[in-house]
């Protein structure tokens, strides 16, 4: 799918690594052995749960296909993601009435946040493949969230853990003045602190 780009943005070509890594965070990607990958999901849910990779493959997969937008201007049309939806997810563990937001952890200790009501559109996944093939290291394999209307810093890559909380928790780009919000057709990068400061 391709699709008009938000303001900002301008389309790169497709090719084998793009977003190699997460700078600041660690030197080099988490080597994430399958046979000991795990995801937890837990906080303010009923269920809290603890998937293993073969519990989270037995899973209903969806596709997606959608756009990639980094915040530092670049954008990949029409990827095919597949995954696990959220909602999927949130089915499994119920979260509670106090639950508002979703807070993301991941196997490199990067960490970012949604809003509830965004983290459980339809289209947000859970994705292990990118256009029909298994989702490469480099890339946030073995699994990374896909949430095509924000900024890539809100996908998380290596994601090893999801916690519904009460209150925001602030990500590792959120606190460095990345916008909360994410959104890419509202060319919504920075925080309002940090825009008064240009």
């Amino acid at each position: 799918m391709t699709s008009s780009l938000p303001n900002g943005q301008r389309e790169i070509a497709r090719i084998l690594r793009w977003n190699i890594d997460h700078p600041g965070i660690i030197e080099k990607n988490p080597a994430v052995d399958l046979a000991k990958w795990t995801l937890e999901i837990d906080g303010e849910v009923e269920n809290p749960i603890k998937l293993t990779w073969s519990d989270f493959r037995r899973l209903s997969a969806s596709d997606c296909v959608a756009d990639f937008h980094c915040v530092e201007g670049w954008s990949i049309t029409g990827c095919k993601w597949r995954g696990v939806k959220l909602t999927e997810l949130a089915g499994i563990v119920q979260p509670k009435a106090k639950a508002k937001y979703v807070s993301f952890s991941c196997y490199d200790g990067y960490t970012t946040s949604l809003g509830l009501a965004e983290a459980l559109q339809e289209h947000v996944l859970l994705a292990f493949e990118l256009n029909g093939q298994p989702l490469d290291e480099a890339l946030g394999g073995p699994v990374r969230v896909v949430v095509p209307d924000k900024y890539a810093y809100k996908s998380a890559m290596w994601i090893k853990r999801i916690v519904f909380t009460e209150t925001r928790e602030l990500g590792y780009w959120e606190k460095k003045g990345y916008s909360q919000t994410a959104d890419v057709w509202k060319n919504d990068r920075f925080a309002q602190w940090r825009k008064r400061r240009f």
